[in-house]
């Protein structure tokens, strides 16, 4: 007895008596249709077992397969737990939904054999922070597909940044406001060479077009030395992961130096760090401003609900993603894009 046949596209639009672009849009282009046509079509369709137009069919037929594939600069785990990356791939999938598009999720630290064959077939690619030196951005993505890149700097591609150089200057002269006697600066992978810890002379900064985190380093150096202070007056460390597990050694490291060493002020270059910093101090019973005053940024949620608040700049990593994902449909001009932050004056620097 042979299989009974499959459902088609054509099946499914002489059933419900509209065309075969109709049916198309419903699956593709739900802003094409209203939410009363499209609801009935794909309940039909759920009714007579038809899954949706064969994407590779699609793709072959039409040399484009609706996938937009993200490119993120660590691994998948970590993305989607971080509150920041987790916004801006929510900013990416409301566009991306609202247009029929499927989002591809792909991580930088995977090697070239581990990418799915999909990525292949993306429309364009989105690639997301700092990218560690031979990811596929620079070499092995099709070089006829558009990329986007948020965070960083490739040659010849639009970018979506925020303010960082000015975002940093504001918080830290806000910050500076108060005088402070030991300064101290917390980075977020800063250098070429993989450095958990205090910053030295024998360490190489990253070039400023691979790292956010060098535009942030000159915001605070501006506002430190209209205070007096020059770069080495404010000692450095870094860190390599935004987590508290990797964040908490260098912290302690800080923390538990003589009185008379430990800084009185820590420009942190996140939240998480800032956070970390905040609970290892309240574990010393330091005392948040008097002892120890920290600055974060980001602006993540649990920053500003747990007490003391935290001071620190509030991007809208939302909105950078749908940005970045209207300029990858081409439905904004593909030209660099800079955003806004907004300073948030919490209670661990008044």
């Amino acid at each position: 007895m042979s299989p009974p046949r499959r459902t088609t596209l054509k099946d499914l639009a002489r059933e419900l008596g509209v065309s075969t672009a109709t049916i198309s849009n419903a699956f593709n282009r739900p802003d094409q249709l209203s939410p009363a046509l499209r609801e009935r079509i794909l309940g039909e369709a759920k009714r007579l077992g038809y899954r949706g137009p064969d994407a590779k069919a699609r793709s072959l037929r039409t040399g484009r397969s609706r996938i937009i594939a993200v490119v993120l600069a660590e691994s998948l785990t970590y993305s989607i737990n971080d509150p920041v990356a987790s916004e801006l791939l929510s900013g990416i999938a409301e566009v991306l939904d609202a247009h029929g598009h499927t989002l591809l999720l792909l991580s930088g630290r995977q090697h070239v054999s581990q990418v799915p064959g999909s990525a292949s077939i993306a429309d364009g690619f989105i690639a997301y922070g700092l990218m560690p030196p031979s990811l596929m951005v620079s070499a092995d993505l099709p070089a006829q597909r558009p990329l986007v890149a948020i965070d960083f700097s490739p040659a010849g591609y639009p970018t979506v940044h925020i303010d960082n150089e000015p975002a940093s200057y504001m918080i830290a002269r806000y910050a500076l406001r108060t005088p402070a006697r030991r300064p101290a600066l917390v980075s977020l992978r800063l250098t070429a060479e993989p450095c958990n810890g205090r910053i030295t002379e024998e360490h190489t900064l990253l070039p400023p077009e691979s790292s956010i985190t060098r535009s942030r380093l000159a915001g605070f150096h501006r506002a430190l030395e209209e205070r007096g202070f020059t770069p080495s007056d404010a000692p450095m460390w870094n860190i390599e992961e935004n987590t508290f597990e990797v964040c908490a050694p260098v912290l302690e490291e800080i923390l538990d130096l003589p009185d008379d060493e430990r800084p009185d002020l820590l420009l942190c270059m996140s939240d998480r760090i800032a956070l970390t910093a905040l609970t290892l101090a309240e574990q010393r019973g330091l005392r948040i401003p008097e002892d120890l005053r920290l600055t974060g940024f980001d602006g993540i949620a649990e920053g500003q609900y747990r007490a003391p608040r935290l001071t620190t700049v509030r991007q809208d990593s939302v909105e950078k993603g749908r940005i970045a994902a209207r300029m990858i449909l081409g439905l904004a001009p593909s030209e660099s894009t800079l955003l806004p932050t907004t300073l948030i004056v919490g209670d661990t620097a008044p």
